[in-house]
């Protein structure tokens, strides 16, 4: 019986020290206090996929997911300020990339232009021609 019983509590421990580590390795860090609203919906909704410098995230990389590098100017400096807020309302498949989700029914227009706006920010690249 008294076995039994430190079985069992020695499970429970082990189970909720195993829990609360696994809550701590996932969780994703809070924005910082004052941030933009474009900094919260990055935080919230990209970083873990893109990482919070944008950079790409090891949690994209534990589903095979390649996000790229958007603080690479010579890459997104290459795309449109269009070309991003059409990925960003309507995910990746449409163009082949299934990895990028949409967030056009989430997201308001101007949620979605600060949101490109930050990107440009992150890669701190030129704009090409013709972006808006």
């Amino acid at each position: 019986m008294r076995r039994s019983l430190l079985v069992l509590v020695t499970a429970i421990a082990a189970l909720g020290l195993l829990g609360a580590g696994l809550a701590w390795f996932f969780d994703r860090p809070p924005a910082r206090p004052g941030a933009p609203r474009a900094e919260r919906l990055w935080i919230a909704l990209c970083a873990d996929c893109h990482g919070a410098d944008g950079r790409g995230s090891w949690r994209a990389t534990l589903f095979l997911i390649r996000p790229g590098d958007l603080t690479d100017g010579a890459t997104t400096g290459r795309q449109t300020d269009q070309y991003l807020v059409d990925i960003v309302k309507d995910g990746g498949s449409p163009i082949g990339r299934p990895g990028m989700p949409a967030f056009g029914a989430a997201l308001t227009a101007e949620d979605i232009r600060a949101l490109v706006a930050y990107v440009r920010g992150l890669a701190r690249a030129p704009r090409v021609r013709g972006s808006s």
